[in-house]
């Protein structure tokens, strides 16, 4: 039955006249939470004709709920009849190969790995809308210090975050030193951080309790660092690099200036 479906869908797609490339599509749908949020945060309400089975999986307090969502399946996501579905590069592999094999256009929006891509991720982003884009003005200035205390970003299951990592930009650009030196994301060890202790912590998992978050109440962690030494930010802006990793950026520089403050 299910296979009979996704044929009579096939057979109506067909008989519809090919549409080229608009300007400006009407009917965006998304695939990706990242995308999700791009559209909630740019787009035009009546463009967007559905985001991802994500949105209502993770959700967030300034993205309201009463956005329109599909179900994930390719028979809905050929009925709705988008325009134009968007997604990351990682999300959705089968779906949007099986969707461009029926003449849907498919866009992938491959995520910044350094804040210097942020822009030209927007600028595509706008262009598959049909909008202008202008960079942000708005920018941190990058604190310069030899002397820059050690950040650990840590996450769930005792997960770091080293070198040549978006994270680590981050951080750079707001002025910390990154505590790892190794690259990419490392199983910490716990002697390691008791034998060499880093300045300050930073916690980037949700706040509920886990098991994956046992790592980080360790009783000798949280003795050995202090609750001023703990630092928090949005979990969320973690998730997706975008427009709000700046602001990221300037909350980390706050954190900067209050520990120096201690």
């Amino acid at each position: 039955m299910k296979k009979f479906s996704v044929l009579v869908f096939v057979v109506v797609l067909a008989w519809l006249p090919c549409v080229g490339h608009s300007e400006t599509p009407q009917r965006v749908l998304s695939l990706d939470l990242c995308t999700d949020w791009m559209l909630v945060r740019h787009a035009a309400r009546s463009q967007v004709l559905a985001l991802s089975p994500l949105h209502r999986q993770y959700p967030l307090e300034w993205v309201s709920m009463d956005w329109p969502v599909h179900d994930g399946s390719l028979e809905q996501v050929l009925e709705l009849k988008p325009d134009l579905v968007i997604t990351g590069q990682y999300n959705a592999l089968l779906l949007r190969r099986r969707l461009r094999e029926l003449g849907l256009r498919v866009e992938i929006l491959v995520l910044p790995q350094s804040l210097e891509e942020i822009d030209s991720y927007q600028q595509q982003f706008f262009q598959l809308l049909g909008q202008s884009y202008t960079p942000s003005q708005h920018k941190p200035v990058q604190i310069k210090s030899a002397n820059a205390p050690r950040l650990l970003l840590l996450g769930a299951n005792g997960i770091a975050t080293g070198r040549n990592t978006f994270e680590h930009d981050v951080l750079q650009q707001a002025g910390w030193m990154n505590y790892l030196t190794e690259e990419g994301y490392i199983s910490l060890d716990l002697e390691q951080v008791i034998n060499d202790p880093p300045d300050a912590i930073l916690w980037t998992s949700p706040e509920h309790a886990a098991l994956a978050n046992r790592f980080a109440e360790h009783p000798v962690l949280k003795k050995l660092i202090a609750d001023e030494q703990w630092l928090q930010t949005d979990y969320w802006r973690w998730q997706c690099p975008g427009p709000w990793t700046l602001e990221l950026t300037g909350q980390l520089m706050e954190q900067l200036e209050s520990w120096q403050t201690y």
